[in-house]
């Protein structure tokens, strides 16, 4: 028995097949907000999915339980699944994967994933990631981007992605892509590493524009762009409300609007080389010990 499932075989046409994993590749849930706001804004219906059993660590990634009704107990299993939706002002269809970055068995995870593209005459693969960096919460969130074709990179008008490093099923999709002659394109958006916890609305905003640009199609955005304002606002609240933070943000604006075009979103070295000199310094200034920065990579 197949790990994929079908519940239904849609018909479609020219179909771009768009990713987007909760977990280690979803730096403020940039990512797996943009997915989400994609299935809703296109009325994206299910018809597939992979089955979790031999993908998880269930003492990892734990199955949860919920009340139905306030009575009936439900159990919700690590899910990735498979939507589809036509694309407004294109003449193509989407296959949405939404779901949770697997655990266990990444090749075969894959394999799984390119079989159904596949078989459903995929012509390019999309990606979704978000990363935390050292960019200030007000302004556009960048985006960098890799592709099999570098053509793709520069067309877009996206800043390419040096990043070497860890990585995770995104990573290993697209290498996946690579070596069958899929054509893909990886998009990343940065998230204010000093809002981590806190989903962001801007940078699932920047993945949908940027989105529109690979398909050729303009994307609604419109709740997304609201959503960014509110963001921006209760963000500046939080800030204003201790000066060394205030201090630092400010120092990131300044540092925007001198970046040149060619230089590219940090790294996690330099993010945690930065945070553990902010993070010294405010030490220091309430007479406290150094402090040591994270040393997580985006």
């Amino acid at each position: 028995m197949s790990e994929l499932t079908l519940s239904t075989r849609p018909e479609l046409r020219r179909p771009v097949l768009v990713a987007a994993f909760r977990g280690w590749n979803d730096g403020g849930q940039g990512a797996s907000l943009a997915g989400g706001y994609l299935a809703k804004q296109w009325g994206a219906a299910r018809f597939g999915e992979i089955d979790p059993e031999g993908f998880f660590d269930f003492h990892t990634t734990r199955p949860h339980v919920s009340l139905v009704d306030g009575l009936t107990r439900r159990l919700d299993w690590p899910d990735n699944g498979f939507f589809h939706a036509s694309v407004p002002g294109a003449d193509r269809d989407a296959i949405l994967l939404l779901g949770i970055e697997p655990g266990l068995r990444w090749r075969t995870f894959t394999r799984l994933v390119l079989e159904l593209a596949q078989d459903f005459g995929v012509e390019l693969l999309v990606t979704f990631g978000s990363l935390l960096a050292d960019v200030p919460h007000t302004r556009q969130a960048p985006v960098t981007g890799a592709a099999t074709d570098a053509a793709i990179v520069a067309e877009m008008g996206l800043e390419p992605s040096r990043y070497e490093g860890p990585t995770g099923i995104v990573g290993v999709v697209h290498d996946a892509c690579r070596e069958s002659g899929l054509p893909s394109v990886s998009l990343w958006a940065a998230v204010p590493h000093y809002v981590s916890l806190a989903p962001s609305p801007r940078a699932a905003l920047a993945l949908c524009q940027r989105l529109g640009d690979v398909l050729g199609t303009t994307i609604d955005t419109a709740e997304l762009e609201e959503a960014s304002e509110r963001y921006s606002e209760q963000v500046s609240e939080a800030v204003a409300s201790d000066e060394e933070t205030a201090a630092y943000v400010a120092e990131l604006e300044e540092r925007a609007e001198i970046l040149d075009d060619d230089q590219e979103i940090p790294s996690g070295e330099s993010l945690a080389a930065e945070l553990t000199r902010f993070l010294r310094d405010r030490e220091r200034g309430n007479g406290g010990p150094e402090a040591s920065g994270p040393s997580e990579q985006p």
